[in-house]
């Protein structure tokens, strides 16, 4: 490392969570040729990097380059060139990769049962090094590593120890803070010094009392992973030297994605020889929201001088059009590693199709998709359906089933899955159907109007018993003492509430929605919204779902000649069951796939439709925000993600946008992303 970067484990800015732990070694496998063999199946980059197996070496792999294969074909020319196999630790971030990277070993390498190279997760890696070494910090090797669930109760019982209610912390709103601090190195004893206001220090207390529940039951958490092993490397030299002599030889997969915490602890392992290989492309960082640094591969050879920079750019994946608008769009970036792809194929001219709002774009991609897929007999998993938002989609899912075209939300919740949507549609239900006692149970005291679950229970309890309905036994409960006579008067009042509701969605020529509108209003959900969540940015993501489902009812009233609340919950229904186009795995394969742009990394298609390149979805607001107040990188990142976008592409890509969108009831003129204009141009032009 360089001088001016040196190592510490407590820095100062946010990281996320990644992946869990888990790793995956190489099996033994039928004999094929030898390594040295497969050398004449890489291109002449590809080769030179295979065969640099000393020092610094950074590998800058565009998109669809090849660079899972030069990382094994490394593998192998390593160990060809006398490395012994368990000496090589190639590391990447998700076990999928992982598995991969070990399946491709196994099938070069043939059969070497008696030593492998680890092929790991990040997390992984961590904790094989922590049962080794976690001694020193006063844990049993036999922790163990609580999961959320677990995480939350312990978190609920710190809050409880220090007199801390939900009203002043919320469990999971402790767990937010404690996991920014640990990925940042901030040590429980320390917490106090980043607190800057009263809930901060609340937060502070809880992250000491929570630890020390966690140590005294012997166990981690996930964060505590990367928390504790950089302990262990600053704290114990002699645990460090120990680790750095298990491996001679580091490789890093998706390198750009690293954060601070993980930079630093590869760095420690390689300071002694400073063999390491990193695979990476700066122009697909994509997760700075969840702590990656890009400055990382941007200054390798700050960080390791001398190194040795091979680029990747032959590109087998895409045509020549959409490597051409890749490339002019992603030059608009200053802080990049300067690269040129170059496709191989050809293929059409990617489509650029303004629409007149966000329903006639959802018709027309639908349209489109289900004319290949039911009269050109396209495979459905060949098409997928790309977006910013997790707001973006309800339209397209809207059209799909209705066109009874199977697809599968990726990487995501379906809209019509979400806790609001789900509140909301129980409400529905319940005034269409007031015999559904399911939805009844779901809204009674959403939002809160005191009338607990207890209470609830126990009248449950006594109407199953008699036969009853739930508000028929309400004077026996009460006699009976079950339930108080407050109780009493708010589940009359949320009757007598729901019972006008009722009559104006039955009372013909009434707007549906309307009268949903005027639902969510009197009953408040926008203050249980306000109530839930802390982060501004949370409660303007969640009352805009409510907006989503006032859209989608009164969209319906625009198609239908006798708008009717039954009919609109039974199109509806149809959302929370994808599973009617097939009920085994084979379904996730014969779909298509809709996914936010950061779930499609990685992956491929051979024909994606990229939606609603508009300013304001891509690029998203908040970088337009932070654009303004001078931080040009958050626009950078979304010009990598619209990158990122375009070459999921093997053969046909589709862009849309919508000149208009409804928003809170009114249609407001959109303007068309930045990024259309960046992709027609060449920097400098």
């Amino acid at each position: 490392m360089s001088s001016s970067t040196p190592y510490s484990p407590f820095l100062s800015t946010p990281v996320p969570k990644f992946g869990g732990p888990a790793a995956a070694a190489v099996n033994p496998g039928s004999s094929l040729r030898p390594p040295s063999a497969s050398l004449n199946d890489l291109n002449a980059p590809q080769r030179d990097a295979a065969i640099t197996l000393d020092g610094p070496l950074l590998v800058l792999a565009g998109a669809g380059t090849g660079k899972t294969r030069v990382i094994t074909y490394r593998m192998a020319e390593l160990i060809r060139n006398g490395v012994e196999p368990s000496k090589i630790l190639s590391v990447t971030f998700t076990n999928k990769a992982a598995k991969e990277m070990a399946e491709r070993m196994s099938h070069m390498l043939g059969r070497r049962p008696n030593s492998r190279p680890m092929i790991s997760t990040f997390h992984s890696l961590c904790v094989r090094i922590l049962r080794d070494e976690i001694e020193a910090l006063g844990y049993p090797p036999r922790f163990v590593i609580y999961d959320r669930g677990d995480q939350e109760s312990a978190a609920r019982k710190a809050l409880r120890d220090i007199k801390v209610t939900d009203a002043a912390l919320k469990p999971a709103d402790l767990l937010s803070q404690i996991s920014r601090w640990k990925m940042v190195g901030v040590l429980p004893e320390l917490a106090t010094e980043y607190a800057d206001d009263d809930r901060g220090y609340l937060a502070a207390s809880g992250y000491r009392r929570y630890q020390q529940s966690l140590r005294a039951s012997g166990a981690v958490d996930f964060d505590d992973l990367l928390l504790l092993t950089a302990q262990l490397f600053e704290q114990f030299p002699d645990v460090l030297a120990r680790q750095q002599a298990r491996f001679e030889q580091v490789q890093i997969d998706e390198y750009q994605d690293t954060n601070e915490m993980q930079f630093q602890i590869v760095a420690a392992l390689v300071k002694p020889h400073r063999n390491i290989c990193v695979v990476g492309d700066d122009d697909q960082s994509i997760y700075g929201w969840r702590g990656a640094e890009v400055k990382h591969i941007l200054n390798f050879q700050q960080h390791f001088p001398g190194a040795k920079i091979v680029r990747l750019q032959d590109n087998y994946r895409c045509t020549t059009e959409i490597i051409r608008l890749a490339n002019q769009l992603v030059k608009h970036n200053h802080g990049r590693h300067d690269k040129t792809l170059v496709a191989h194929k050809d293929g059409p001219t990617p489509a650029i199709k303004p629409f007149p709002d966000e329903q006639t774009e959802a018709e027309g991609v639908v349209r489109e998709i289900n004319y290949l897929v039911k009269e050109l007999n396209v495979p459905p998993q060949d098409i997928a359906i790309l977006f910013r938002t997790n707001e973006q989609p309800r339209l397209f899912e809207t059209e799909l089933r209705r066109v009874r075209v199977p697809y599968v939300l990726v990487g995501g919740q379906s809209f019509f899955d979400r806790k609001e949507v789900r509140d909301i549609m129980a409400y529905l239900k319940f005034l269409s159907n007031p015999r559904d006692e399911v939805s009844l149970l779901r809204i009674i005291n959403t939002p809160t109007r005191g009338i607990g679950d207890a209470s609830v229970e126990r009248l449950l309890n006594r109407a199953v018993k008699m036969g009853r309905k739930i508000w028929d036994v309400i004077p026996d409960a009460l006699a009976g003492k079950e339930i108080t006579q407050k109780t009493a008067r708010s589940i009359e009042l949320f009757r007598e509430q729901m019972g006008e509701f009722q009559r104006r969605f039955d009372t013909p020529g009434i707007s549906l929605s309307e009268t949903l509108q005027k639902l969510l209003h009197d009953i408040d959900y926008e203050g249980e919204i306000q109530k839930q969540y802390n982060s501004a940015d949370q409660q303007l993501a969640r009352s805009g779902v409510l907006d989503e489902c006032i859209t989608a009812l009164r969209e319906y009233e625009q198609r239908s000649p006798k708008p009717d609340l039954a009919e609109f919950l039974d199109q509806t229904s149809l959302s929370g069951n994808n599973r009617e186009f097939g009920d085994d795995d084979s379904f996730e394969q014969s779909a298509v796939k809709l996914m936010t742009l950061h779930s499609a990394k990685g992956l491929e298609f051979p024909r994606v439709y990229l939606v609603g390149l508009e300013e304001g979805l891509l690029p998203h607001k908040r970088s337009i925000t932070d654009e303004l107040e001078n931080n040009p990188s958050a626009i950078e990142e979304e010009r990598r993600l619209a990158y990122v976008g375009i070459t999921r592409a093997k053969d046909v890509l589709t862009i849309s946008y919508a000149q208009t969108r409804m928003k809170w009831g009114k249609r407001y003129k959109t303007k068309p992303s930045r990024f259309l204009t960046e992709m027609q141009r060449v920097v400098g032009e």
